[in-house]
């Protein structure tokens, strides 16, 4: 049995190695490419001799794309913090109180899911005129809060109904109060959910790019999607320069993913458990 399992996993083992070159082949052609000045036609499989600095140096100059990642992480770190608070205080009532119209505010906020955010687009962007969001910060915050919102809700109040009543029923005998046994009994064990949760959401906002192409329209607020194709367009004679613009807008998500890719782990296989 032993010897007939060894091919089968060499062949999976090889699969898997050639489904994760395919993979890594567009980033080695964009580092390839990122590295050589833009009189350098030769095959984007040859690595140059020498890095050619200036692109990345461009990248950040003309293309502005350091202050692009600093507003998506401005924007991603807010957004999936009110995610997540939000979703779980409204998935507590709706889990926990069965009632008609908790029914039908769940099913009015799962059906939300369904719509594509571009539909809603024109009402959407005269709305936010009105309120003066365009171009700002906490605009675009609102905007990936409650399009991302309905997901958290979905998920957190599936978990919460498999968590066992008889702990709060416990914590109410012993004398605790309804924050109390919130804060203290049903939160806490909505880390794995919270986790994945936040996952979704953060990798989404992260790289949205369709809503944030209409409503951020300078420099100064433009995230990191929309500034990398707006710098993509213009340096169609430079694609070192575009590439470089992507490399750098890849770093900071390479960078938390290296330092909590236990933390990724954990929470998508316990939200998928659930």
């Amino acid at each position: 049995m032993k010897n007939a399992a060894t091919p089968s996993k060499a062949l999976i083992y090889a699969g898997l190695g050639f489904i994760a070159l395919l993979q890594l082949l567009p980033f080695y052609f964009g580092l390839t490419t990122a590295s050589k000045p833009k009189t350098d036609l030769s095959s984007p499989w040859v690595f140059p001799g020498e890095i050619h600095w200036a692109n990345f140096q461009t990248a950040m100059q003309q293309g502005h794309i350091l202050q692009a990642i600093g507003n998506s992480a401005l924007v991603t770190v807010v957004s999936t913090v009110l995610v997540c608070v939000l979703g779980a205080f409204t998935a507590y009532p709706l889990a926990r109180r069965i009632t008609r119209g908790n029914q039908l505010v769940y099913a009015c906020i799962i059906s939300l899911i369904m719509i594509p955010p571009l539909s809603v687009l024109v009402p959407l962007y005269t709305l936010m005129k009105d309120l003066g969001g365009l171009n700002t910060h906490w605009g675009i915050i609102v905007l990936m809060v409650t399009g991302n919102l309905p997901l958290a809700v979905f998920l957190y109040t599936a978990f919460m109904r498999s968590l066992p009543v008889s702990i709060e029923e416990a914590a109410t005998v012993d004398g605790a109060g309804p924050l109390q046994m919130l804060f203290r009994i049903v939160f806490p064990m909505l880390r794995p959910v919270t986790a994945t949760v936040a996952i979704l959401a953060g990798v989404g906002i992260w790289n949205e790019f369709a809503l944030s192409t209409y409503f951020l329209r300078t420099d100064e607020t433009r995230t990191i999607a929309p500034a990398v194709a707006g710098f993509f367009a213009s340096q169609g004679s430079n694609p070192g320069a575009a590439a470089a613009a992507s490399l750098l807008s890849v770093v900071p998500v390479l960078l938390a993913y290296l330092f909590l890719q236990r933390s990724f782990i954990k929470g998508m296989v316990a939200g998928s458990l659930k």
